[in-house]
């Protein structure tokens, strides 16, 4: 069983450890967050190439053409 000493800590950090704990617990966070959006990209990136490409057309459905400035 865990008593009241265990579980709250009386001790006092120091303003370095608790800046050590802070900055490890942010790069976890940032690790994190970086992994999941990299396994997202990829997800979508996969998604697209087993897609059929699908032409490029103008606003009003028909292949777009360039034209001559006069």
């Amino acid at each position: 069983m865990v008593d009241k000493d265990q579980l709250f800590n009386p001790v006092k950090m120091s303003a370095q450890a608790k800046a050590a704990q802070t900055d490890k617990t942010a790069k976890d966070i940032l690790a994190a967050e970086a992994a999941a959006r990299a396994a997202k990209t990829a997800k979508l990136r996969s998604a697209r190439l087993d897609q059929a490409p699908v032409p490029d057309t103008g606003e009003n459905g028909k292949a777009t053409r360039r034209t001559k400035a006069k």
